[in-house]
């Protein structure tokens, strides 16, 4: 089991309610980590549109989690 911080951003944090958390996963990926917090939480976008970022870098969804790491879920932005 890994301890992460998980930052919320946009839509995501108005899902959640928070905007940040301290998560105790057995996830072995971002990816799993969306998946398995996205049940959770209820969160509606697709785990192929969210933007992963650990530790401020950008990175694949299917980086390992590391203990300590800093997980940023950024959702598409629309603007105009």
């Amino acid at each position: 089991m890994v301890n992460v911080v998980v930052r919320y951003f946009a839509v995501l944090r108005e899902q959640r309610g928070l905007d940040s958390e301290n998560v105790a996963t057995d996830s072995a990926t971002l990816r799993a980590l969306y998946s398995d917090l996205a049940d959770r939480h209820g969160f509606r976008l697709p785990v192929g549109v969210v933007r992963y970022a650990v530790n401020g870098t950008f990175v694949d969804p299917d980086r390992p989690l590391t203990d300590g790491d800093e997980v940023v879920f950024v959702p598409p932005v629309a603007g105009g």
